[in-house]
C-alpha cells in the first residue's frame, strides 16, 4: 500500500465543529457524561491528527438555556446561559488535554481565570499552531444562541465548514424520531433552509453562512468515526450551501 493511500488527505484544512450541550448529558436529564464527553475528545484527536484545525462551540443546554429561564429579564437570561457554556468549554479542554491535546478555551465575555479573553488574531495563531480552541460563553451578546456564535466564529476565524453535529443523519422535513415518512435532505441550498423552515440551524446563524459563502454540514455524532468521515470527504448528512 503506498503512503497516499495509508494516509487520506482532509478535505478541509479547518473546521468548527458545532456541539449541542444536550448531547453531553447522554441519558441523562442534567450534567455531563464523562464517556460521552471522553469519546469527543478521541474524535477530535483523531482530526487533529489528521493536520485539520479545529475550533469547537460547546452549547449550555445539559445545564441550562437563557431562553427558559422563568420570571427573569431575556438578556439577564442569556448571560446566564453564556456563562454556562464556559462549564462544558473546560470540561473539554480537561478531557483533550488528558489524551494529550493542547487546547485553548477563549471567551467571550471576560474571566481571565480561567480562559483567555477572544482575540479573533489570536484564536487563528492558536489553530495554526495545532491547538484546539474551545470558543465561550458566544458571541458575548444576549438575543444571540450558540449556532449562531458558531457560525460568527467559524467566519471569523475562516473555518472551510461549519459542522453541526445532531443525535439524527442529517436534515429531515420533520422530525424522523416522531414522523417516519420524513424525508431525509442529502443537500439544500441556503435558501431552501429558511423557506422550508427546516430548522436546521437559527436562521440569523444560516444568514451569516449564507452571505459569506460557508457550507454548513449537519451529521449524526451517534456514529463513531462520523467526524473523520466528515472531514475525510464521505458523503455522510446534509449539505447545505
Amino acid at each position: 500500500m503506498s503512503e497516499t493511500e495509508s494516509s487520506p488527505k482532509p478535505c478541509y484544512r479547518r473546521i468548527l465543529l458545532k456541539i449541542s450541550g444536550e448531547y453531553l448529558k447522554g441519558t441523562s436529564s442534567f450534567g455531563i457524561d464523562s464517556d460521552i464527553i471522553d469519546r469527543l475528545a478521541d474524535e477530535v484527536r483523531e482530526i487533529r491528527d489528521l493536520g485539520v484545525e479545529v475550533g469547537l462551540v460547546i452549547g449550555a443546554g445539559n445545564i441550562v438555556r437563557g431562553g427558559e429561564v422563568k420570571d427573569m429579564n431575556r438578556a439577564a437570561a442569556d448571560y446566564i446561559g453564556m456563562v454556562a457554556t464556559m462549564i462544558n468549554a473546560l470540561m473539554m479542554q480537561g478531557a483533550l488535554e488528558r489524551i494529550g491535546v493542547e487546547t485553548r478555551v477563549m471567551s467571550a465575555i471576560e474571566m481571565r481565570e480561567v480562559a483567555e479573553p477572544y482575540i479573533r488574531r489570536r484564536a487563528i495563531r492558536h489553530l495554526e499552531r495545532g491547538l484546539v480552541v474551545i470558543f465561550g460563553c458566544g458571541t458575548g451578546n444576549p438575543f444571540f444562541t450558540t449556532d449562531t456564535a458558531a457560525a460568527l466564529r467559524a467566519n471569523e476565524v475562516g473555518a472551510g465548514v461549519l459542522m453541526k453535529a445532531t443525535n439524527v443523519d442529517g436534515v429531515y422535513s420533520a422530525d424522523p424520531k416522531k414522523d417516519p415518512a420524513a424525508v431525509f435532505y442529502p443537500e439544500l441550498t441556503y435558501q431552501e433552509v429558511v423557506a422550508k423552515n427546516l430548522r436546521v440551524m437559527d436562521t440569523s446563524a444560516v444568514s451569516l453562512c449564507r452571505d459569506n459563502s460557508l457550507p454548513i454540514l449537519v451529521f449524526n455524532l451517534d456514529r463513531p468515526g462520523n467526524v473523520k468521515r466528515a472531514v475525510l470527504g464521505e458523503r455522510i448528512g446534509t449539505l447545505v450551501h
